[in-house]
């Protein structure tokens, strides 16, 4: 019997170890997340994958315990915030939590690192190999020089995290190279570095340069034709409709213009002439004219006009009275 109650007793122990040990992570962030200064005050913010029922902040100084908070089982993130920071707190980072039910802890999360701007820094100084214009597919040298020949940052404006960083050599300048820059490389850029010691504290950003980069003649359209050549294509078939549509509208106004005339009747009036003779016992009183009947046109096919009856026109005169 005795036995068996071991065993029992030693199943559970095993179960809730094991359930124990699969509390996830928690995740742990930094806000603001850079460009901290010494006497700021930021905040950490350590995000819980289940309810919790306690949440603890480690600091590296010997694995102290920052900071612990009982949280509401409702919360999903627990913050910590640091007043009037200094020195010491510029260090890494940690969070855990609790769960009661079953209980365990979680494992730590992944460190953040607090680094504060300490403006007692002289600023570092920066060059580039190559003037502020350049073609796309250039190399770029961009040069950072800091006496302390401490750990050298490179930052572009915009972006929270420095694009580059390396160690710099006996003269303290380190050199970093933008390979093949394009369009989207441009920007202005700067350099920190870190002085070293036991705490993370870095030199505030120092002077600027500025990077244009132009994009290529002719460069590749969305469906691989140059632009000029996609541009010039379509201004062509543009042309070619319009003038297409202006034949068409000429050749629609001519045959309008045709149907017009032929419904009216282009055929001219002609004039005939027609000579009268008068009896002799009345041609001492008359002076003699020449008549022109007008004889009317002939009316196109399947005209319904009704024919006018010949028309003269006469001039007389008499010689006197009789």
């Amino acid at each position: 019997m005795a036995p068996m109650a071991l065993a029992l007793v030693l199943g559970w122990w095993v179960a809730a170890a094991s359930r124990a040990q699969h509390v996830p992570r928690p995740s742990l962030s930094l806000h603001p997340s850079h460009g901290v200064s010494l006497g700021d005050a930021v905040t950490l913010r350590c995000h819980l994958p289940r309810p919790a029922a306690r949440v603890e902040l480690y600091k590296e100084e010997r694995w102290l315990l920052a900071k612990q908070e009982d949280v509401d089982m409702a919360q999903d993130v627990a913050e910590f915030t640091l007043d009037g920071v200094k020195k010491e707190d510029a260090v890494k980072y940690w969070c855990q939590y609790r769960v009661s039910k079953p209980r365990g802890t979680s494992e730590l999360s992944d460190p953040v690192e607090l680094v504060l701007t300490d403006h007692t820094y002289p600023l570092p100084g920066i060059s580039m190999s190559s003037g502020r214009n350049v073609g796309t597919g250039t190399n770029v040298t961009i040069q950072c020089r800091n006496k302390y020949n401490g750990v050298t940052f490179l930052h572009k404006d915009g972006l929270s995290a420095p694009l580059q960083h390396q160690k710099p050599d006996g003269g303290g300048t380190a050199t970093f190279t933008l390979f093949g820059v394009t369009p989207a490389d441009s920007g202005t850029y700067r350099c920190s570095y870190h002085p070293g010691g036991l705490y993370l504290l870095s030199s505030p950003l120092g002077k600027n340069v500025t990077l244009e980069v132009t994009p290529p003649t002719g460069s590749q359209g969305d469906n691989g034709w140059p632009h000029g050549t996609l541009v010039a294509a379509v201004a062509g078939s543009c042309a070619a409709a319009f003038a297409f549509i202006l034949v068409l509208v000429a050749s629609f106004l001519l045959a309008a213009r045709r149907r017009r005339i032929q419904s009216r009747g282009a055929t001219p009036r002609s004039y005939e002439a027609v000579q009268f003779q008068v009896p002799p016992a009345d041609s001492q009183a008359l002076t003699y004219a020449e008549l022109q009947t007008l004889t009317p046109s002939t009316p196109p096919p399947g005209s319904f006009t009704t024919p006018e009856p010949p028309t003269i026109y006469a001039e007389v005169g008499t010689g006197g009275p009789r």
